[in-house]
């Protein structure tokens, strides 16, 4: 059976106590910046995994902590290279904070919605995008090894896109690149 994490991720998740944030890669560091534009990989749902759920906590340490203050997060913004991300749900009551484990966004609608974005792994900048999709629908699995499908709209759909693009090596700015071709005459 393939290991969850490698060697090198067990040790950088379990290097402190879970509530722990971890270090945010950043763009301008030319070997975060290497492994930002990297594709995450599948990761196995299993609340027993001690590694997992301590990987979990801390991930939400990160985007919590008053340094960082986002609203979402990507694992590889903290260097692990594996499909896991947590969002905060501007649509539902209370606004909570949610982890996904391998999330897909399966179709967009064509409806777009411009938005600011800004990036954890990207300081002191933010920028407006054209290109986001109003609604999308996305599935995940659960930490209890759930498999679920849900349609997302507004805000929080941008955050699923942002953090989804993370997974894959993209980056918002990637985004901005194609809308100012688009808006080229």
């Amino acid at each position: 059976m393939r290991k969850s994490f490698s060697l090198d991720e067990t040790t950088l998740i379990m290097n402190a106590d879970s509530i722990k944030p971890m270090r945010v890669f950043k763009i301008n560091n030319t070997k975060d910046s290497l492994l930002l534009r990297m594709k995450s990989a599948y990761i196995k749902p299993n609340p027993k995994n001690p590694v997992l759920r301590t990987f979990v906590n801390r991930l939400y340490a990160t985007v919590r902590d008053s340094l960082s203050l986002g609203v979402g997060i990507a694992a590889p913004q903290v260097g692990i290279l594996k499909n896991i991300i947590w969002v905060q749900r501007f649509d539902k009551e209370n606004f909570p904070f949610e982890v996904y484990l391998n999330p897909q966004i399966i179709s967009y609608s064509e409806k777009k919605q411009t938005v600011k974005e800004g990036c954890l792994s990207i300081p002191n900048r933010s920028e407006t995008l054209d290109s986001r999709s109003f609604s999308i629908t996305i599935e995940y699995d659960t930490m209890n090894s759930e498999h679920k499908t849900e349609n997302v709209s507004g805000f929080t759909s941008v955050v699923f896109q942002h953090e989804i693009d993370h997974l894959n090596g993209i980056l918002y700015l990637d985004h901005l690149k194609k809308d100012l071709k688009n808006t080229k005459p």
